[in-house]
């Protein structure tokens, strides 16, 4: 009982230290003291933990300071976290607009658009929520089945219960498809004005084309020390300096 008691304790405390730290942070933002503003909000996200909101933050004040590449990493770090939040999608297109690379993806299948769009619609959270809430019902639905007498009332729960059955696999579907996004993170953001895509992990290798700051890249072999293999949203893909990108 100790144990629980003290978790509880130490949860509140966490909450309330993040929420004072995060309102000065704000202040600084609010003051348009944006290198302060940076500094307090790495330093939240360095001792309290990650949070959407304190990259989406982060995100503005880069973006303000006509940092894009840090603005646009911020942001999608954000979107990792809350893929549902409107106004971080918002502000990362605005970011990306600044980019020099303007990139046209490949086309794909419309139930793949349909599934990423219905998984990222809500945050991990989100979905976990709606899966207890929908399983509970499940639950009254079935008692509601075979302890009632009305036929009515019958039919109710268990196409209820059916209905609730599909919320809950799609809930929890969703969530584990995010949950994998997070652990295995294989996107990277370009940090460097201006980087050569080679073909090989080599500087003597063939220079395939030039890629900008900003541009998002899916990271297809990390295995070298000084090198990684790239693929970029059009589809091409090469070799970079590992330093020349930041994991998302």
């Amino acid at each position: 009982m100790k144990k629980i008691i003290s978790t509880i304790i130490l949860s509140l405390f966490s909450i309330i230290s993040f929420a004072a730290t995060k309102a000065e942070a704000d202040a600084l933002y609010e003051k348009e003291n944006y290198t302060d503003a940076i500094k307090a909000y790495e330093s939240i996200l360095q001792n309290e933990g990650v949070a959407a909101e304190v990259y989406y933050n982060l995100g503005n004040c880069y973006y303000k300071l006509d940092e894009i590449p840090l603005a646009v990493l911020n942001y999608e770090r954000a979107l990792l976290l809350d893929p549902g939040d409107g106004d971080i999608r918002a502000n990362l297109a605005l970011a990306r607009g600044k980019t020099i690379d303007k990139v046209v993806p490949p086309s794909e299948m419309f139930f793949v658009t349909w599934w990423r769009d219905l998984t990222n619609c809500m945050s991990i959270d989100a979905w976990t929520y709606t899966g207890i809430i929908a399983f509970i019902l499940m639950l009254a639905g079935v008692l509601v089945y075979f302890f009632v007498p009305q036929l009515i009332a019958r039919k109710v729960g268990v196409y209820g219960a059916m209905l609730m059955l599909v919320v809950v696999i799609i809930s929890n579907a969703c969530s584990i498809s995010q949950r994998f996004d997070l652990k295995n993170r294989n996107t990277a953001i370009i940090m460097l004005p201006a980087v050569t895509v080679k073909s090989s992990p080599s500087d003597k290798s063939t220079d395939l084309f030039l890629i900008h700051e900003g541009s998002k890249v899916e990271i297809l072999d990390n295995s070298m020390k000084e090198w990684i293999e790239v693929k970029f949203e059009e589809g091409k893909q090469g070799w970079i300096p590992s330093s020349a990108a930041e994991v998302i």
